[in-house]
């Protein structure tokens, strides 16, 4: 495949699948099978990092006005009832630290499963299952709203969370990166609704909360790809002016298409729910697992 297209390709993985909860990780690993191409080394393992970065710079953008009006209401709140733990602030910050120390700990099981087509295909499967069966558990009450009797919702906006739920939510993302095509989207929201969160606000808490965890772990990996040797080494400074076209096409590519993945899924979600994410988790697991097993391709 020519280059130029193949980075088109790659950012549009990027961008489409990153906020999703269908685990872009996976989707970049079944692209690179498929395709017959090494993401895991020199160039390309800096390029998979630079469209990543590219699908971060999203979110900052678009939540701008609201993480705006979190500083400006830090710590207290718009009602005043909050405190430096339980502001939203707080809460995202706690949240990453809950996620953060055990990836640390979890270093060398981290990406350990990442070729693995047998673990992608079931943490497909697993996941969507989950994510079907909370989601419906709560659907009545998202239609009927919060004034619904016996609701399973107890927290409808971010605002409103509480110290547990974060904590909960922290433990949850942690199972993402140690199984990939679980996915720290569907992790977040799925772990939210469990703990009495509505659809929207467990949502907007897993765009948050991405936010530092994303950049985290992908400026961890580019510090520890820059420091690695031999093929795995990035080398900058040996890159052309052909790769550093490659390198901008993506990140652009990957910008665009996640800005307009997170609009359409905000709208979508608020309407339709999950159901459709995990029916295709569900089939795309299927079929991953055929193919581990040589029954397709």
């Amino acid at each position: 495949m020519n280059e130029y297209l193949l980075s088109i390709l790659l950012g549009i993985v990027e961008g489409l699948t990153e906020f999703l909860p269908i685990s872009s990780t996976a989707h970049l690993r079944l692209t690179e099978a498929l395709l017959h191409i090494d993401l895991a080394s020199g160039y390309w393992k800096m390029y998979t990092i630079v469209i990543q970065l590219g699908a971060i710079l999203v979110l900052p953008i678009y939540f701008r006005q609201r993480i705006a009006k979190f500083f400006s209401t830090f710590p207290r709140g718009e009602r005043g009832d909050r405190s430096a733990l339980t502001h939203p602030l707080g809460l995202v910050a706690i949240a990453f630290v809950v996620t953060a120390i055990p990836g640390l700990l979890l270093t060398k099981v981290i990406g350990k499963n990442l070729g693995s087509l047998a673990v992608i295909g079931w943490s497909f499967i697993i996941g969507g299952i989950i994510m079907w069966i909370v989601d419906a558990r709560n659907a009545r009450s998202e239609k009927l709203g919060p004034s619904a009797p016996d609701s399973r919702i107890r927290t409808w906006k971010m605002e409103d969370m509480h110290l547990g739920q974060a904590v909960w939510i922290g433990l949850c993302q942690v199972l993402a990166p140690v199984f990939p095509g679980t996915s720290r989207s569907m992790a977040t929201i799925t772990g939210g609704q469990l703990v009495g969160m509505s659809r929207a606000a467990a949502l907007e808490f897993s765009f948050f909360l991405s936010m530092p965890t994303m950049a985290a772990a992908t400026l961890y990996d580019l510090l520890k790809s820059l420091r690695g040797k031999g093929e795995n080494a990035l080398g900058v400074t040996h890159i052309d002016p052909h790769g550093w076209v490659l390198l901008a096409i993506g990140f652009i590519v990957s910008f665009i298409v996640a800005y307009a993945a997170v609009a359409w899924f905000l709208a979508w979600v608020r309407k339709h729910g999950f159901a459709p994410f995990a029916v295709y988790r569900i089939i795309l697991g299927i079929v991953v697992l055929a193919w581990a097993a040589h029954w397709i391709g």
